[in-house]
C-alpha cells in the first residue's frame, strides 16, 4: 500500500466565504448529516412546517422575495436556505481502507467542473451506491449551492476525495485491487465487456475533451458505451449514470 498520503475528500476546494445551499432536498440533507456545521437558516413559515432545526442553529424568517438575494437569478429556492461550512477533508487511503472488503464501484471524474454536471453525477452516485467520488483539486467545482441543489442531498452521503494528483490516485485504487476503466469514444470493447467480476473504479473525462491522456495511461481498460450513431456521445452525467448502472447489474448478477 503507498504510504503517502497526498488525497482528500469530500468538497474542500478553497472557496471565498461559505456556501450557501438552498431547496428543500440540499438543506434537509446537509442538517441531517452529523458531519455537516449548519451556520444558518433563512426560511419561510411554509417552508418550516416541514423542518425541524436542531437547537442552537441560528434562524430567521424571511419572505420568499428576501430569500431571493442568496441564490441565483430565477432560482427555485423552495422557500429555505441554509449557510453551511465546507465538510471536513478525508484521506483517499482511509477512504480505501474502510472499504477494503468493499465491491461497490469508484467513480474518478477528470477536469469536469460544471456543478449542474457534478452534482447530477453525485445523485446517480449514491443512487447506485458507489463508494465515493474521486476529482482533482484544482479542476473541480467547489462545494455550492448550485451543484448541491443538483446532487439533491447527495453531497452529503457520497465521499467527495478531492485530490493533489489524480494519476497518483489512480495508483493507490489500483494497489486496493480496483480495475480501473476510462470512458471514451474512440475503445473498441463496450463498458459490459470491460467490466470486472469483482471491483471496479469508473473513470469519466469532461465532456468534449475527455480524459487527458495521462489518465488513459492510468487505466487499465478503455471502454467505450453503445451508443447508437446517430448521436456523437452522452451529456457526462448521464454517461456517468449509464456506467454507475452497468456496475451494479454486474454486482447483482454476480451475487444471484
Amino acid at each position: 500500500m503507498s504510504s503517502h498520503k497526498s488525497q482528500r475528500r469530500r468538497g474542500a476546494a478553497q472557496t471565498s466565504g461559505n456556501p450557501k445551499f438552498w431547496g428543500r432536498h440540499a438543506v434537509a440533507a446537509a442538517l441531517e448529516n452529523p458531519e455537516r456545521r449548519i451556520l444558518k437558516v433563512w426560511a419561510t413559515r411554509e417552508a418550516m412546517a416541514s423542518f425541524e432545526l436542531p437547537s442552537g442553529i441560528p434562524f430567521q424568517f424571511c419572505e420568499g422575495s428576501d430569500l431571493a438575494r442568496f441564490v441565483p437569478r430565477d432560482t427555485p429556492h423552495q422557500g429555505i436556505v441554509a449557510e453551511v461550512a465546507p465538510l471536513e477533508d478525508v484521506w483517499l487511503s482511509d477512504v480505501l481502507d474502510a472499504h477494503d472488503d468493499d465491491d461497490r464501484p469508484i467513480l474518478i471524474l477528470d477536469q469536469i467542473t460544471d456543478p449542474h454536471n457534478v452534482g447530477a453525477i453525485f445523485r446517480s452516485a449514491a443512487a447506485f451506491d458507489a463508494i465515493a467520488v474521486v476529482t482533482q483539486d484544482r479542476h473541480a467545482p467547489p462545494e455550492s449551492g448550485v451543484l448541491a441543489k443538483s446532487a439533491s442531498g447527495a453531497l452529503e452521503v457520497v465521499p467527495w476525495v478531492r485530490v493533489v494528483n489524480l494519476a497518483r490516485a489512480l495508483d493507490e485504487i489500483a494497489e486496493h485491487n480496483y480495475w480501473r476503466i476510462g470512458l471514451t469514444g474512440h475503445a473498441d470493447v463496450t463498458l459490459a465487456e470491460a467490466l470486472a467480476p469483482s471491483r471496479n473504479a469508473l473513470v469519466l473525462g469532461a465532456e468534449g475533451e475527455g480524459m487527458r491522456a495521462n489518465i488513459e495511461d492510468h487505466c487499465d481498460q478503455l471502454a467505450k458505451l453503445p451508443i447508437s450513431e446517430q448521436m456523437e456521445s452522452l451529456n457526462v452525467s448521464n454517461a456517468a449514470a449509464i456506467a454507475l448502472y452497468a456496475a451494479a447489474t454486474m454486482r447483482q448478477s454476480k451475487a444471484d
